[in-house]
């Protein structure tokens, strides 16, 4: 597989098989994913795997914190305050359709149905968390958002799936918890990995992309 193909079968996947991972494949992933480029070479990036029963365990917690309306304070906003056009329209679409494919559109709260989903790793058999030092800034940022590209794409090649999840950032004091993360580092994303199921509903759609002429100006071209 070419890294063409590669980033055109990509996609976040919200239903995994009940199929582990060999632990062997995941610390490849995440080796050959240390390639990733960073400013200064810091490689500001630090993560923690979960499988198995430390997983299960720890789904289990989220699962009864969220029934007990237990809330944390988030590490940031995952969405900019007041979203503005294009871009609420395009995560609306985006929202409608997950909760189509969910079967939960006509619900009252989709939003909070699909979090029970979302807080189980959609049944991936791997839970990931990306988390880095507080003192770095934005420019470190991108440089997690480009490594866990990376590993995602690796994970493509290697008939694997995956969903980054951001939506982990509202759960820090949990995450670090359980993963024995230093007050010092920010838990920045989390991401679940596992081999798809293709026959889920859950799997099906595709979120649509803008067109290059909708982002991109090309000057100076014969």
């Amino acid at each position: 597989m070419n890294v063409r193909d590669a980033v055109l079968a990509r996609h976040s996947v919200r239903a995994f098989l009940d199929r582990p991972v060999e632990a062997e494949i995941v610390r490849d992933l995440l080796s050959v994913a240390a390639r990733t480029p960073s400013g200064g070479n810091l490689q500001p990036w630090r993560v923690d795997v979960m499988a198995g029963r430390p997983l299960a365990e720890f789904k289990r917690l989220v699962a009864e914190r969220t029934a007990a309306g237990v809330i944390e304070q988030p590490e940031y906003d995952v969405y900019p305050r007041g979203l503005w056009e294009p871009l609420r329209a395009r995560r609306a679409r985006a929202a409608d359709q997950r909760f189509r494919a969910f079967g939960v559109s006509g619900e009252p709260d989709p939003q909070a149905i699909l979090k029970v989903h979302t807080y189980a790793f959609f049944g991936a058999p791997v839970g990931l968390f990306f988390s880095m030092d507080r003192r770095v800034g934005p420019p470190q940022w991108s440089d997690v958002g480009m490594f866990m590209q990376t590993l995602m794409l690796l994970a493509v090649e290697r008939g694997l799936g995956t969903c980054p999840q951001e939506i982990w950032s509202n759960w820090p004091q949990t995450v670090a918890q359980a993963i024995g993360l230093p007050r010092t580092h920010m838990l920045f994303s989390g991401m679940a990995l596992g081999y798809e199921d293709t026959d889920s509903p859950c799997n099906a759609f595709r979120t649509e992309r803008e067109p290059l002429r909708a982002f991109a100006t090309l000057v100076g071209f014969d």
